[in-house]
């Protein structure tokens, strides 16, 4: 990539052609965010390879531990939200101690909060798992897995903090390459524990919870030994408790709490829509293939899911570097160059995620789900919902952008109320209407995740382009 001069003074995040500062920031935030997330697709991958029907209800299995998780653990995470857009404010404002007095509010709150979920995930696993997973069989493989799995929630949290914080200062490096040695723990204890290689005992699934937990710890303490290096902890002291301020986290909460009960509404949107998968196993794939045990339906939306998360990942990874320029620029008092970067962004998202998506859901759909799946009928079960997002795919690059650039704003109240409506409205009701009442199937539950990502898009483009956000003081 061409070198960039930079005038005395300047920021060199936001400083040059706003297409080569989003690449800059992008490309090793989409390497770690897809490293990250290859956390738990290895784990469908090699849960394919499990004697049948074990391999298909661990594969099933999958998306509403996912989920969970993610409930308990993903809507404390959106505290990465508020870090980031203080800390890259502050940042750019030049106040070095404040950015790191965001960090060290952010990851303190983070560990309390963090506990705090862990105990409250485990006492109501048991009657969340009877109400959310209607085949036993699957519902006994997610609970191997999400014993071993909850006790990362901590360090989850925990590293969305610090991910956050060196996000916010353009240096995404730092959490690619933690996040590279994550997946290599994960990827080693799987091949150790699920099959009981060399010598390990054999776990099935549950052995992938105990390696996902392994990883996320490997993960934060890479982060925090990053944090402890001489500049960082000269300049940014983000390990001085006694910084811990209520003014601070007051702060950081303002801006993260709406991403927080956006990030419930979109964990119970897919708890519901996990459901309604699981009710279709239960009432209608039984029948249809002469009494097997398989969960056809649910597997198969495992693996979409798993698929998209990818997408979603990359995306992502574009959309928190976009939130950067934009919170950035803010504090540089430079609105008209932070619209320039989220429009940059959107151009380069749609070109490329198009592409992905053309090739995911037109081109290769079968040979992707040959891949991740050994069961016939999981493959022909996902083949048109497959195709249907892979045609959604530039909806869900534009709509993630956008939002995670609101989020970069402070605009993160209006992006909490259209994640309620459209879960609420749209989502959990189309997909039990046609998947459910019309008895359309999955197709009819996938149609309703489609004119949910496009009602998304909308939305966002539409605050984005009006352009009332660029008056938000943080």
């Amino acid at each position: 990539m061409a070198s960039v001069t930079v005038p005395a003074g300047a920021n060199v995040v936001t400083t040059g052609s706003p297409y080569l500062a989003i690449l800059r920031l992008a490309l090793p935030t989409v390497l770690a965010m897809l490293t990250q997330s290859l956390v738990n697709k290895v784990d469908i991958f090699l849960f394919k390879m499990l004697p049948h029907p074990e391999g298909s209800n661990a594969q099933a299995a999958m998306f509403p531990s996912l989920v969970l998780i993610w409930m308990f653990g993903g809507s404390l995470s959106a505290i990465s939200v508020g870090t980031q857009a203080l800390a890259a404010r502050r940042f750019a404002e030049g106040k070095h101690e404040d950015a790191g007095g965001v960090l060290v509010n952010s990851w303190l709150f983070a560990l309390a909060a963090g506990t705090a979920s862990t105990i409250v995930a485990y006492l109501s696993l048991p009657w969340v798992l009877r109400f959310l997973i209607d085949v036993p069989e699957v519902r006994e493989a997610a609970r191997g897995y999400l014993q071993w799995r909850l006790p990362g929630i901590a360090s989850m949290v925990m590293t969305f903090s610090f991910k956050s914080f060196f996000d916010g200062l353009g240096k995404p490096y730092v959490h690619m390459v933690s996040s590279l040695a994550m997946n290599a723990v994960n990827i080693a204890l799987c091949l150790l524990l699920i099959f009981g290689n060399w010598g390990f005992p054999q776990m099935g699934i549950a052995g992938a919870g105990l390696a996902g937990f392994a990883a996320t710890w490997v993960g934060l303490f890479l982060m925090i030994a990053w944090s402890l290096r001489g500049r960082y902890r000269r300049q940014y002291h983000p390990f001085a408790v006694a910084r811990l301020d209520r003014s601070t986290v007051a702060a950081i909460l303002r801006l993260s709490i709406p991403s927080g009960v956006a990030t419930i509404a979109v964990m119970t949107g897919f708890v519901l829509f996990s459901k309604v998968v699981s009710k279709l196993d239960g009432d209608v794939a039984r029948a249809a293939t002469g009494g097997s045990n398989e969960a056809v339906y649910s597997a198969a939306t495992t693996v979409i899911v798993g698929l998209l998360i990818l997408t979603f990942s990359a995306c992502l990874a574009f959309g928190t570097s976009t939130a950067t320029l934009v919170s950035q620029s803010l504090g540089e008092g430079d609105p008209e160059k932070a619209e320039r970067f989220g429009w940059s962004s959107v151009r380069l998202g749609l070109a490329l995620f198009g592409t992905i998506g053309f090739l995911e859901g037109v081109v290769f759909p079968r040979e992707i789900l040959s891949f991740l799946s050994s069961s016939p009928a999981v493959i022909e079960a996902g083949m048109i919902p497959l195709r249907m997002m892979g045609l959604c795919t530039p909806f869900v690059a534009v709509g993630m952008i956008l939002t995670q650039a609101l989020f970069g704003a402070g605009n993160t109240r209006y992006v909490m109320f259209v994640e309620l409506v459209l879960h609420f409205t749209c989502l959990i009701p189309v997909a039990w209407l046609l998947g459910i009442t019309f008895e359309l199937g999955l197709v009819g539950v996938w149609s309703s995740a489609a004119i949910y990502m496009v009602l998304l898009t909308a939305a966002m483009a539409w605050k984005f382009a009006r352009g009332d956000w660029k008056t938000i003081r943080i």
